[in-house]
């Protein structure tokens, strides 16, 4: 009998980047929420994305370390090991912009569209509509990653099925309560959606990744769930009467963050979260 196969290092890369990214996205909230309840909130919030990007990264760093071609690959963070060996850390904080595999959605700023000039206040309603978009999504990848060939990656989606089962019951919750609120809440929901929505055409996008990762039966298609997370986007929407925007999906590199083609936004995140790491890249904490 076959040994059961592991995923690729490149998907579980992309489920980690995608955890990770959003997870220090949400984490901007700390100390600036609307309310101390959602202070707290968005902080757990945070903590269970890298807590989950912490587990996929540490499955990447053990089969990277047993696979001589994919020690070759990864060489170029050497000065950044441990020990010899490729760490959750490495991944996280040594790899640049173009490495990173996250979908765009997860990488763009608390606001809408902007002129280049201008200043804006973080917009509650664009991290709940991004969390509601993208939990969603992940729990219908969660569910089916479940009944992964590859044990360990199974493993971190049940737990994860539980956390973003809550992210996703919180974000529809509030954005019930924007969009069936005041004038000013509506608005500025619906633009929230308009503005994100386009960006989510890149979950049903080609990815190699994700194609290795089906060929061994680890991974899940995910354009085979479009259908249902369209049920959740609409059940929701309704409830909350914001409409579905006709605006055509973004095309080129701005959607594109899920085969390294980011937008302006993650460098700036990456150096933030990753500059005491590259300050002292030997350090043990």
């Amino acid at each position: 009998m076959d040994a059961p196969a592991n995923a690729p290092v490149d998907y579980l890369l992309h489920l980690a980047d995608n955890a990770l990214v959003l997870g220090q996205r949400n984490a901007e909230w700390c100390g600036h929420g609307p309310v101390l309840e959602e202070d707290l909130a968005l902080a757990n919030n945070s903590l269970d994305l890298i807590g989950q990007a912490r587990l996929l990264y540490q499955h990447a760093a053990t089969l990277i370390n047993a696979d001589p071609a994919e020690v070759q690959r990864f060489a170029h963070l050497q000065g950044a090991r441990q020990n010899g060996q490729i760490t959750e850390d490495t991944l996280a904080y040594f790899r640049d912009t173009a490495e990173f595999r996250n979908h765009t959605l997860l990488e763009l700023p608390h606001h809408g569209a902007l002129v280049g000039y201008a200043v804006a206040e973080r917009d509650y309603a664009t991290t709940i509509a991004r969390n509601f978009l993208y939990s969603a999504f992940m729990v219908l990848v969660w569910q089916q990653l479940q009944a992964s060939s590859d044990a360990q990656l199974a493993g971190v989606a049940a737990k994860s099925l539980k956390e973003v089962r809550y992210h996703l019951s919180h974000a529809s919750d509030w954005l019930v309560r924007f969009g069936d609120g005041t004038d000013e809440s509506h608005a500025r929901a619906q633009a929230a959606l308009d503005h994100l929505l386009p960006y989510c055409e890149a979950f049903w996008s080609a990815n190699p990744a994700e194609d290795a990762a089906v060929a061994k039966g680890a991974g899940v298609r995910v354009a085979e769930l479009r259908d249902d997370w369209n049920a959740i986007v609409h059940e929701t929407l309704s409830e909350a009467t914001l409409q579905r925007s006709d605006t055509q999906p973004h095309v080129g590199y701005v959607a594109q963050g899920h085969v390294g083609l980011h937008s302006e936004h993650l460098g700036f995140l990456l150096a933030e979260m990753q500059s005491l790491a590259r300050a002292h890249p030997q350090a043990v904490w």
